[in-house]
């Protein structure tokens, strides 16, 4: 296999720097690490165990269930594609099917327990980099966008194309993320909205019989039509609805360095803009918190009333792609999971006790990480790594 460390090409000063740093930090026990042999692209919530399990995407090319509690489980793999997952979700009949998007162009399916290979979903012409389960008119239907700048509705059931969703007005470019809008949503129609390589938010509305793109008044210009949400300078890569609050708002975080808060009742017109500083990634939130992370490595913690920056986590020595909020259980808060490139799994107390104590944690000298000799599974080679590093990239 081809070589993927680093130091056997050229480098500048500057990677070498980074490369360094990285390096001195791989030791820290911060957020109780988990670690895999291979990037974590993403992730979701285990649906039946909320408060103590998630599913990762590997660029392995596996789904693996992580127990976050004990000792960390790792050991349910689901393993089918030959190139890295991208993404991940959980739906179909009875919550009991993980699904996922890989960079072969198909969606992978699996029945949660036994581990069973289910049906493959093939229609993308590039890799699928987003996926979420939903219920339309008593069926089961399985959203996908992907790198080809299309979204797929699929019937679980059968396999088949329902619809095929394209903006026909603003150019839509790679999809980046979908998620299910519950309070614009009915029985018989979905409201999705998805995220991509530009700045745009798009809402489509979806029933069995068709589709279309919201085209509402401009909050901005109430003559004007607007076909899409416009409030970032470049990528939007996470969306979160916030099924906490009374307005169900719509969270976004983007490669421009913010994340914000779209207010429903302004026509999701930016309400509140945290200002992270490097690409956000991720976003997520709480009652209480609203947390940020992406190519900077650490999580930001913001208290969500005053705005303001209550801390900041270290502990990843990669990129961050997901964060996931774990409920709370009988005697313990809310907390937060968070994967990355680093392929460390780390999980973090949300009470102000436990993010005081985790801070003064941080402070304290890191030992010096003995050398760890990789053993093969779960790398990329030069190739994939420079595939993977041009995909986190290209929408710079």
């Amino acid at each position: 296999m081809q070589s993927s460390d680093p130091r056997h090409f050229f480098e500048t000063d500057a990677e070498i720097a980074k490369r360094e740093r990285r390096e001195a930090k791989t030791s820290n026990t911060y957020g109780n690490p988990i670690k895999l042999k291979s990037k974590i692209l993403g992730a979701v919530v285990d649906p039946r165990a909320p408060s103590s399990a998630i599913f990762v995407a590997e660029s392995a090319g596996s789904v693996r269930r992580v127990q976050v509690d004990g000792e960390g489980d790792t050991r349910t793999v689901y393993r089918g594609p030959t190139t890295p997952v991208s993404c991940v979700a959980v739906g179909g009949p009875g919550n009991k099917t993980v699904f996922a998007g890989a960079w072969d162009k198909n969606i992978w399916s699996w029945d949660i327990d036994t581990k069973a290979p289910g049906r493959k979903y093939a229609g993308h012409s590039d890799f699928v980099k987003a996926i979420v389960c939903a219920k339309l008119s008593g069926k089961d239907v399985l959203i996908s966008g992907g790198a080809d700048k299309k979204i797929i509705v699929w019937d679980v059931a059968t396999g088949s194309k329902l619809h095929v969703l394209q903006d026909s007005v603003v150019n839509m470019l790679s999809i980046q993320d979908l998620v299910v809008d519950p309070a614009s949503s009915s029985t018989d129609e979905l409201c999705i909205v998805s995220a991509s390589s530009d700045p745009h938010i798009r809402r489509w509305k979806i029933r069995l019989d068709g589709w279309e793109q919201f085209a509402e008044p401009d909050p901005a210009t109430p003559a004007a039509e607007r076909h899409t949400i416009l409030e970032h300078e470049t990528t939007v890569y996470k969306l979160v609805m916030d099924h906490d609050g009374d307005e169900v708002d719509l969270w976004s975080a983007s490669g421009d360095g913010t994340a914000k808060c779209l207010s429903r009742i302004r026509g999701f017109t930016s309400d509140d803009t945290f200002e992270h500083g490097d690409h956000v990634r991720a976003v997520a939130v709480t009652d209480q918190w609203v947390i940020t992370a992406g190519r900077d490595e650490d999580l930001k913690i913001w208290d969500r009333t005053s705005g303001k920056l209550y801390c900041s986590l270290e502990g990843h020595y990669d990129e961050v792609t997901q964060l996931v909020i774990l409920k709370a259980s009988a005697g313990s808060s809310e907390r937060v999971c968070s994967v990355s490139i680093d392929g460390t799994v780390r999980t973090w107390a949300l009470d102000k006790a436990s993010l005081d104590a985790a801070v003064e944690e941080q402070k304290k000298p890191v030992k010096p990480a003995e050398e760890e000799k990789p053993d093969g599974e779960g790398l990329l080679t030069a190739d994939e790594e420079a595939e993977l590093a041009a995909l986190m990239e290209d929408d710079d």
